[in-house]
């Protein structure tokens, strides 16, 4: 009788060892028994008799899902491939076991789709320049697909746009049309500026005695610490306005009373009639 007693207590020693299941922090269990779903089960070691009772591990850390590059158009008709990587954790173990079959499968599948069709509802332009609001807009249809499943998507984010090799060339002309056209607009806005400062300083060169002579001088000191051999004097504008004034003064000027007019005879004065003279010669001849 002891030896039975002793069969039956080893045997049921036996039964809760090999019954222990370790759940760690990080995971819980679902726990089934005889299919049925009776609970969740928390950190720790937990029983599981085998045959009458299963469990499902399920880790509740973040997961990073690389989603496959996806061949998607543009809302403006632009083929271009697009990759993202998504990060979810699950919320709820018993969701995400009872609700879908395979929930890494199937946020694989619809982060996929989703990304596809969200690259159609916006421009190329749009897809370039704001990758933060398609992600968000992204990571928000995921989120909102996949609460059922008790999971929650934290972000979604576009690692690579590859664009064809034409559009490539494309964006570059149009990039170097656009800095070729700032750059001119900045030029125009310069030469402005200094025509504006040169009519200033224009302004106080000619309402000042003897600053444009200071001027000139300071030119000429300029030229002469140069080491050329070729030094070009301009005359300012203002000597040679002076010279033609004085040119037009002495043409103008009317003689004397009095004083005789003197008139100079022709270098080479025309005979009044050569014609005659002309047949004369010949009749001699």
């Amino acid at each position: 009788m002891l030896n039975t007693l002793w069969t039956i207590l080893g045997v049921i020693v036996f039964i809760i060892i090999i019954s222990i299941r370790q759940i760690s922090q990080y995971q819980k269990g679902v726990k089934f028994m005889m299919g049925k779903y009776i609970g969740l089960m928390q950190p720790g070691w937990r029983l599981v008799f085998p045959v009458f009772q299963s469990y499902r591990k399920v880790d509740l850390r973040v997961k990073a899902v690389d989603v496959p590059s996806q061949e998607a158009i543009t809302k403006d008709n632009i083929s271009v491939s697009v990759n993202a990587v998504i990060y979810y954790k699950v919320r709820e173990a018993e969701k995400a076991i009872l609700e879908v079959e395979d929930y890494r499968y199937a946020i694989s599948q619809l982060a996929q789709t989703t990304m596809r069709n969200a690259v159609g509802q916006v421009g190329l332009d749009e897809l370039l320049s704001q990758r933060d609001r398609v992600s968000e807009s992204i990571r928000v249809v995921i989120d909102k697909a996949s609460d059922p499943w008790g999971i929650k998507v934290d972000s979604v984010e576009l690692k690579d746009i590859i664009l064809p090799e034409e559009m490539k060339r494309t964006i570059g002309k149009q990039a170097e049309a656009e800095r070729e056209k700032r750059a001119i607009i900045i030029k125009a806005q310069g030469e402005v500026i200094a025509a504006d400062n040169m009519a200033k300083a224009a302004q106080i060169l000619a309402g000042s005695p003897g600053a444009l002579h200071l001027r000139t001088l300071q030119s000429i000191n300029d030229i002469s610490s140069d080491k050329s051999n070729t030094i070009i004097f301009a005359v300012p504008l203002e000597v040679l306005r002076a010279f033609d004034g004085l040119g037009k003064k002495v043409v103008g000027a009317k003689p004397k009373q009095g004083s005789p007019q003197q008139t100079l005879p022709p270098e080479n004065p025309l005979p009044e009639n050569p014609l005659p003279e002309a047949q004369t010669k010949i009749e001699l001849q």
